[in-house]
């Protein structure tokens, strides 16, 4: 009994061991009807937070992404050098960001980029990084 509680915890430990060394996975699941972002770990849910996406006018593209580009102090090309602090590109121009405008988040006001609090931004960019970003998704639906 005790030989076979031993390899049960030496088993139990390796496996443990072996998740510690691996890179986790990240979900950003965006509700553009809901205006909110839900983020994952592994599967779990780790966070949800208000969000801004595309006013009217504008599109914030649905779908699903890995993401390719982490900048944390980005700025807009297209939109006279706007600061996008803690930036995680996803699909071309498309970024999930900061954004210092407050007040609208949790309603449409972006040009296209899906804006987050600057401290959730600063979250979810850690979480890219330390993860990669080949190990982060965004997932965009109405």
């Amino acid at each position: 009994m005790r030989k076979l509680l031993v390899a049960v915890m030496a088993l139990f430990s390796f496996c443990i061991m072996a998740q510690v060394g691996e890179a986790g996975t990240i979900v950003a699941r965006i509700n553009i009807s809901k205006q909110t972002m839900t983020v994952t770990e592994n599967g779990w849910v780790k966070y949800r937070w208000k969000v801004s996406t595309a006013r009217k006018g504008y599109v914030t593209p649905t779908g699903a992404w890995r993401a390719y580009l982490a900048s944390r102090h980005h700025r807009s090309r297209k939109y006279d050098n706007a600061p996008m602090p803690y930036a995680i590109f996803f699909n071309g121009g498309y970024a999930v960001h900061a954004t210092f405008d407050l007040k609208r988040l949790g309603r449409p006001a972006s040009h296209g980029c899906i804006r987050l609090h600057p401290d959730n931004a600063a979250i979810f960019f850690g979480l890219a990084q330390k993860n990669g970003l080949g190990n982060t998704k965004v997932i965009v639906s109405r």
